[in-house]
């Protein structure tokens, strides 16, 4: 099968790999739908390697002896693969797992943990069935897309009383908006870039501030705020602009947090990675009914396999929302 791999520095291109084999729980899903996230800086830090990718929906090819999924059934694959026996797993917390399975020395695979590629290995309890009325490449926006904003606004029970300060706007941060937007929310937003601006506002954030020029005391205080963004000094912002008793979650992956004093305010902090589909499945549908035609907002563009060093050169300017690699073409979109 196509895979997508970091052959040198700056340089992704397609390579042929061994299509992995279903083994016991282990199941194969054909990928029609690969979100892509943050590998494209891997691609500028020169990290070479060929296990990219970690969000996929898509067709379940070969279903081993799954009593949980099967053949044609369609499913949201989640990330990494967690024990699934553990008291994390067992609560639905995978993502913090610490005692991760090796599914490819389990089953004999060479390859097959990646999702830019044509299909893709994992555990049947990784794998989200998709409800019939939902068209697949909404559905696909549940890992990353979706999933963050999620835990972040599930954790501080964001509400329609709320004023919600997103801090970042790339697809994290947009989907850190729809989510306020459905509960009701209003919502200020914090971004740079202009592209992501105009994505946020037409979102439904009431203002979009550029935080490089913007004191911590022009901001309204917020009951909640979502840091998405990375940047320096950015958590600090969104901690110093929230009300006292203020809830705060942090979304992003970066450096070292620094948050001012948090007892005169008595801040609620959250850290918040990826999202508990086993408990709450049914509350992320209904999110994602409910938001509809403006998940299509936060996809901007779709690129064939064979075009992800295109794909990724967009991603490295900035001026785009969620982009979609399409393994097996059109047949993901349908």
């Amino acid at each position: 099968m196509k895979a997508a791999a970091i052959t040198a520095p700056g340089r992704v291109e397609l390579v042929e790999r061994e299509r992995p084999h279903a083994h016991r729980d282990l199941v194969v899903v054909k990928i029609l739908i690969a979100p892509m996230c943050t590998e494209f800086k891997d691609r500028r830090a020169g990290n070479l390697g060929d296990a990219l990718g970690h969000e996929a929906a898509g067709i379940v090819e070969d279903a081993g002896t799954s009593t949980r999924v099967r053949v044609g059934d369609r499913v949201v694959v989640m990330p990494q693969n967690g024990c699934g026996t553990c008291s994390l797993c067992t609560a639905g917390e995978h993502i913090h797992c610490r005692s991760g399975r090796d599914v490819l020395a389990e089953s004999g695979n060479g390859y097959g943990t990646a999702t830019y590629a044509e299909y893709v290995l994992k555990p049947d309890w990784l794998l989200l069935p998709v409800p019939d009325d939902i068209p697949l490449h909404r559905a696909a926006l549940t890992v990353c897309g979706l999933g963050p904003g999620f835990t972040a606004h599930t954790r501080m029970n964001t509400g329609a009383s709320d004023t919600v300060l997103v801090s970042g706007c790339g697809p994290v941060g947009l989907g850190a908006i729809l989510h306020a937007r459905v509960r009701g929310a209003r919502v200020l937003a914090l971004e740079t870039q202009e592209y992501r601006k105009k994505l946020a506002a037409d979102l439904g954030a009431v203002e979009v501030l550029d935080p490089r020029a913007l004191d911590p005391g022009e901001l309204a205080q917020v009951d909640a705020a979502v840091e998405t963004s990375g940047a320096p000094g950015a958590a600090s912002l969104a901690a110093r602009a929230l009300r006292p008793r203020g809830r705060l979650s942090v979304v992003a992956w970066g450096g070292e947090v620094v948050l001012p004093p948090l007892v005169p305010i008595g801040a609620d902090v959250f850290g918040c990675w990826h999202w508990n589909h086993q408990r709450y499945a049914d509350r992320m549908w209904t999110t994602v009914r409910a938001a509809a035609e403006a998940l299509d907002t936060v996809v901007t563009a779709r690129f064939p396999l064979d075009e992800v060093s295109a794909a990724m050169d967009l991603q490295d300017t900035g001026e785009c929302g969620k982009v979609f690699l399409l393994p097996h073409g059109a047949e993901g979109l349908r």
